[in-house]
């Protein structure tokens, strides 16, 4: 018994060093997008998915365990954390492949990042549910220009505009089975991150001095998001599952920087060192509303062998402001369906047979209207959830993802975003708070 401690223990110290090491690197690593359309809000929204339900188009709200066998982390609705089983852990990255089109040009960039980590434990197997974790909220990175003239004047101006930075949230939170068909769910978020915004206006005289204003939102704050589920068992071993997950229009605490310098732009083309700084405000205080988000869901299944599913979404994402101004964006809503295949689940001739198939397709028209275009993204998604090494005690899976997908229109001289995402997570069941009885 003691060396099942002593190996209990050493599991949960490099799960917390490596949610150190993950935390530290989210934080750092501030530049995981090029995307001209994180320029508006917050930035691109992440969701709260991992790979596993992003394959089948990111259905989760309606989906309580897709394997009877194998512990998901579904922290989109909290209710599912009732249902985990064993210590349940799940890491992994993310790299993004995209071409940015616009009129006849077009531009390709390739970025990659640690994604997230999340545990889930039982307090009562197959009732009581605890999960923590850490994932990427929003993202903002972007990069561009015009050049035009100055009222009255004939002298050339380039414009400059570019961001970076993004949010976080680290969550833990608890599900609860009540009877045999009902679950509810609740998470406390911590929301927090740097968002970084660069203005510039430089003359193309030659020995102009230049401007540039720089705006830093350093944002914390805690947050609240909710789920439910209920289950119609249409046999044995299959049953519907109705779902419901929305998150709590939250006002969360941001202090605001904001620098005004002006500077020469060297031979080098470089932007050289600041002449002076007219304008310097720090920690200035303000408030970020997030808004109200609701999530719909319903899956139909058969235990161990097939899933399908699909999920609505609305965010009243018009309410969003930051120090009391709001920000002219629009309510979003969006789709997604999708399923899971497993041949044979307890196949021994056929490593094959025992390996996920999963397929999806979702659709979003985005907080984002420019020129009087409403933004619209769409993917087909699909993946693999391959089985590893097991043992009396533990089991394992890797998750592959791909998402094909594309964002905005070329009309109006728009910009399009064609990408392709890959996630690649890790999932660990393993019993490592469980007592075993010795003769």
């Amino acid at each position: 018994m003691k060396l099942l401690h002593l190996n209990m223990y050493k599991k949960i110290n490099y799960i917390v060093a490596v949610m150190i090491l993950l935390t530290s690197a989210t934080v750092k690593a501030q530049v995981t997008s090029q995307s001209p359309y994180s320029r508006y809000g917050l930035g691109n929204v992440k969701g709260l998915l991992l790979p596993q339900f992003r394959a089948m188009g990111g259905i989760s709200t309606g989906v309580f365990k897709p394997s009877m066998y194998f512990n998901n982390i579904n922290m989109q609705n909290p209710a599912t954390y009732s249902g985990i089983t064993s210590a349940t852990v799940d890491m992994g990255l993310t790299g993004t492949l995209k071409t940015l089109k616009r009129d006849n040009a077009s531009e390709g960039s390739f970025n990659a990042t640690l994604n997230h980590v999340a545990l889930a434990f039982p307090i009562k197997a197959g009732r009581t549910g605890l999960s923590f974790g850490l994932l990427p909220y929003t993202e903002l990175g972007y990069e561009n220009s015009n050049t035009g003239k100055l009222d009255n004047d004939t002298n050339s101006v380039t414009r400059l505009f570019s961001g970076e930075g993004g949010l976080t949230k680290a969550y833990m939170g608890i599900g609860q089975q009540f009877g045999d068909h009902f679950r509810v769910g609740v998470n406390v978020e911590y929301i927090f991150g740097n968002m970084v915004e660069n203005r510039g206006l430089e003359l193309q005289s030659i020995g102009s001095v230049n401007t540039k204003q720089q705006e830093k939102n350093s944002i914390g704050g805690i947050g609240f998001s909710y789920g439910a589920q209920y289950e119609i068992p249409l046999s044995l071993k299959s049953r519907i599952t109705i779902g419901y997950s929305g998150s709590s229009p939250s006002s969360i605490n941001s202090k605001r920087t904001f620098l005004v310098t002006r500077y020469l732009r060297q031979s080098t083309g470089e932007e050289g060192t600041a002449i002076d700084t007219p304008i310097f405000v720090e920690n200035g205080s303000a408030k970020l509303k997030l808004p109200l988000v609701h999530n719909f869901g319903i899956s139909i299944q058969k235990d161990n062998k097939w899933l399908i599913g699909a999920d609505y979404r609305m965010g009243n994402w018009s309410k969003l402001s930051i120090d009391g101004v709001n920000n002219g964006l629009n309510d979003s809503w969006g789709a997604s369906i999708g399923g899971q295949l497993t041949p044979d689940i307890t196949s021994i001739g056929s490593y094959f047979n025992r390996v996920d198939y999963r397929l999806g397709f979702a659709y979003d028209k985005t907080y984002i209207n420019v020129k009087d275009q409403d933004i619209k993204q769409m993917a087909v998604t699909f993946g693999l959830g391959l089985p590893l090494g097991y043992t009396r005690f533990a089991v394992s899976k890797l998750n592959f993802t791909t998402e094909l997908g594309r964002r905005g229109t070329l009309t109006n001289g728009l910009v399009q975003e064609n990408y392709i995402n890959f996630h690649l997570g890790i999932t660990l069941n393993d019993t490592w708070f469980k007592r075993f009885k010795f003769d």
